[in-house]
């Protein structure tokens, strides 16, 4: 019996000793899964403020919504709601369009034209706490339309102005249905006057009289219930579905952020083998293993020969 034990000791070495190297690499392929987490939505909030920085209206809100204007806003406050937890590098496009239209409210809008925009990122440092005393927020200004208008704030940095290409998408047009900006928050929209230029003849509405709600229905159809009849040789509107009002939510996605450069490696520029698990000398380690399996099956062949 005595002479076996070189053979166990050899082998439990042998599984300890496998044992022992591959944790490691299995704690390390978990760790860089887990890396850097991704920057999930956040809550905005905003407030409309004057010339001299004094609140107009209500405080702080992220509620949403159509807003009918008795005069043009002004500048648009926004930061990220108290309570919220916003990791290191997580940042957030808000922005702020104007557009001339064709009427004073959304049904009557029709087709738009962007005039401004404007966007700032939230991060971390934007989110509301309990001591906001004497803090300042990000502020967004746009200019003020002087005739039928809409200004809209909403999550993102693309500028909706009918352009082709990255960082730009569709105009907003009820008869078509388009209905953007995408990630709306809140607008806000009004006027007294037709713009003059830009928008067709046959699609000018009949002056209506201001809305005294901020809800987003829209206003009655023409009387017969039948849209005007289009002019000679020009493709009939499409009318806008009952309820197409644009949705408006105050929680907006991450900017999409690129990754990280790779860091330099003294393997050619290839990750390190520890790095990603995958290509770890896992053959290495077996390999060692194997070799002392094999020399306690030796020492366990010879002591049994010497016994027989």
């Amino acid at each position: 019996m005595a002479r076996s034990q070189p053979a166990r000791f050899l082998a439990t070495a042998a599984a300890a000793f496998l044992a022992a190297t591959a944790a490691p690499l299995i704690g390390a392929t978990a760790a860089h899964a887990q890396e850097g987490g991704a920057c999930s939505s956040a809550t905005v909030q905003y407030r409309l403020v004057d010339a001299d920085g004094k609140v107009v209206g209500a405080d702080w809100s992220s509620q949403g919504g159509f807003h009918q204007w008795d005069t043009v806003p002004g500048t648009v406050e926004v930061r990220l709601a108290p309570g919220q937890s916003v990791g290191e590098g997580c940042s957030y496009p808000v922005s702020l369009a104007e557009y001339t239209t064709e009427g004073p409210n959304w049904a009557s809008s029709g087709h738009q034209e962007m005039v401004d925009k404007a966007t700032v990122h939230l991060t971390a440092k934007d989110v509301a706490g309990k001591d906001d005393d004497g803090r300042t927020w990000q502020k967004l200004s746009v200019k003020a339309p002087s005739c039928f208008g809409q200004i809209d704030l909403y999550g993102e940095d693309t500028a909706y102005d009918g352009k082709e290409g990255e960082g730009h998408g569709p105009l907003p047009d009820v008869r078509a249905g388009v209905l953007t900006p995408y990630h709306l928050i809140a607008a806000w929209n009004g006027g007294d006057k037709r713009c003059e230029g830009g928008t067709p003849e046959s699609a000018t509405p009949s002056p209506s009289a201001p809305e005294t709600s901020a809800s987003p229905v829209p206003s009655a159809p023409p009387a017969g219930g039948q849209p005007s009849a289009p002019a000679e040789g020009t493709k009939p509107p499409v009318s806008p579905k009952p309820g197409a009002t644009p949705s408006t939510d105050a929680d907006v996605p991450p900017a999409q952020s690129s990754p990280p450069a790779p860091k330099s490696s003294p393997n050619g520029g290839n990750p390190p083998l520890a790095e990603t698990g995958a290509g770890a000398p896992v053959g290495m380690l077996a390999g060692g293993a194997a070799l002392v399996l094999a020399v306690g099956a030796g020492t366990v062949y010879a002591s049994r020969a010497r016994r027989s």
